[in-house]
């Protein structure tokens, strides 16, 4: 499994940039990687997430997941982050 991650926006404006590959993790976190993406249901998630309600300088999430050849790419707004999702990106966010 692969999954890039890439955070956008926020007070700063900083990018976050990484691409995680169970390949080259540990043990431990290549097992935790697939767990958090079936919790999240990624690959029923819709493409674009957005909040009825923008905020300015809320981070913006892209993430696109492969494996087993299939690839699904989810772009959400902070606001509108659902909760199945946020244990994943809390995890991309401190490997990244």
């Amino acid at each position: 499994m692969r999954i890039s991650f890439e955070r956008t926006g926020g007070f700063a404006g900083i990018t976050k940039r990484t691409t995680v590959d169970t390949d080259t993790l540990s043990p431990d976190e290549a097992a935790t990687l697939p767990r958090l993406v079936e919790a999240a249901d990624f690959f029923r998630l819709p493409e674009v997430i957005t909040s009825p309600n923008p905020q300015s300088d809320r981070f913006q999430y892209k993430l696109t997941v492969e494996d087993n050849g299939k690839q699904h790419t989810v772009t959400v707004s902070e606001a509108a982050l659902p909760g199945t999702l946020r244990p994943l990106i809390e995890w991309l966010q401190n490997l990244a």
